[in-house]
């Protein structure tokens, strides 16, 4: 990760956003809860403020989260942690 290049950001396209971590708030696939996730790969933006998670993180939390026995989660989990959970299945057969 090189937080010094700048790239483009997705929301004020600015060339000012900057890869970093954040923490952020999942609710799970079945709707009983939600989770914090710690430590997520994103973007921030010094110019607009904004911080966000690109498309293929998202798909990559949410497949996660559709393929593993969430109650195996408390209520914060790295993302790291997330991700090496034991899967149920393969992949996620609803994403197109």
């Amino acid at each position: 990760m090189d937080k010094n290049k700048a790239k483009i950001c997705e929301w004020c396209e600015g060339k000012t956003a900057h890869e970093d971590q954040s923490n952020v708030y999942w609710e799970l696939p079945d709707g009983t809860r939600a989770i914090q996730i710690s430590n997520v790969p994103g973007m921030s933006c010094s110019h607009c403020g904004m911080e966000y998670q690109e498309e293929a993180v998202i798909n990559e939390i949410e497949d996660q989260l559709m393929l593993i026995n969430t109650n195996l989660i408390d209520k914060v989990i790295t993302y790291t942690d997330l991700m090496e959970l034991p899967r149920l299945l393969k992949k996620n057969y609803f994403r197109y």
